[in-house]
């Protein structure tokens, strides 16, 4: 029995035991309102989708296709949702005109790019590789994780990259705001991911870029405000950058690029 079998099972006797002992008693009374179980069809939910998601944790089935097709890629873009929402029409389509990969998924985290940097990135055989990773390392989407731990995985991607003769270029984590907070949304972006934590990161990939021969791509300077947070202008959810955020982002990232070129 798999694992989101068993829970659902569960998860109904519970459900039924509890419209049993909420039921009138042989001996009279009003009727009591069986349980509302709305919540626990949204759990199951949850629980299924999760249980999908593990089967394939780095989601490798993604871009498997895709990747296929890929010849002459001159960069490959790793990273999560901020890498993934980049190629939607809206945002003025992914770089036209230029030979770059788009290999972003949502909610991903830095162990999860290191399972996949292989198929997704080595594989498409790229000049250069641009990883824009950590924000969901900070927000603990696969757990808690340290700076150090984060760190590392960056310091392996890149690693992994040099070794197969594909230049580097490692982005700022980019900035959070807290400035579109909302009801159904209540807790800040700089709650979830602190301010402190992506200024250290990025200190270190600054300088960590720099003493292995990597190109920096700071982001971070060019969307703060005066307060240090993601400016108002460049985001709905104060996380993901809009149209005018991936404007400012763009030129910044074929600047890094052609410098890794060189």
């Amino acid at each position: 029995m798999s694992a989101t079998l068993a829970i659902a099972s569960s998860a109904v006797v519970v459900c039924a035991l509890v419209a049993s002992a909420q039921a009138p008693s042989s001996q009279g009374g009003a009727p009591a309102p069986l349980p509302n179980c709305v919540e626990l069809a949204a759990a199951l939910r949850a629980v299924a989708a999760n249980d999908a998601r593990l089967r394939d944790w780095p989601n490798l089935a993604r871009y498997h296709d895709a990747n296929r097709s890929v010849t002459n890629a001159d960069a490959v873009f790793l990273g999560d949702s901020i890498t993934d929402s980049w190629q939607r029409p809206q945002f003025g389509g992914f770089f036209p005109g230029k030979r770059y990969v788009d290999r972003g998924i949502s909610g991903q985290t830095t162990p999860q790019m290191l399972v996949r940097f292989r198929p997704d990135v080595l594989d498409l055989k790229p000049r250069v590789v641009v990883i824009l990773a950590g924000t969901n390392d900070i927000a603990g989407n696969t757990g808690p994780m340290s700076d150090e731990q984060i760190e590392g995985n960056l310091m392996s991607l890149s690693e992994l990259a040099l070794a197969n003769r594909v230049r580097v270029v490692l982005a700022s984590i980019t900035p959070v705001s807290e400035y579109h907070v909302t009801a159904t949304s209540p807790t800040p972006q700089t709650t979830t991911r602190p301010m402190a934590r992506i200024r250290a990161i990025n200190a270190w990939i600054k300088n960590y870029a720099s003493a292995h021969g990597h190109v920096y791509l700071d982001y971070f300077s060019a969307m703060t405000d005066g307060a240090g947070l993601l400016k108002a202008e460049f985001s709905s959810d104060d996380l993901h950058p809009n149209a005018a955020g991936y404007a400012v982002m763009a030129p910044l990232a074929q600047a890094a690029i052609d410098k890794a070129l060189k």
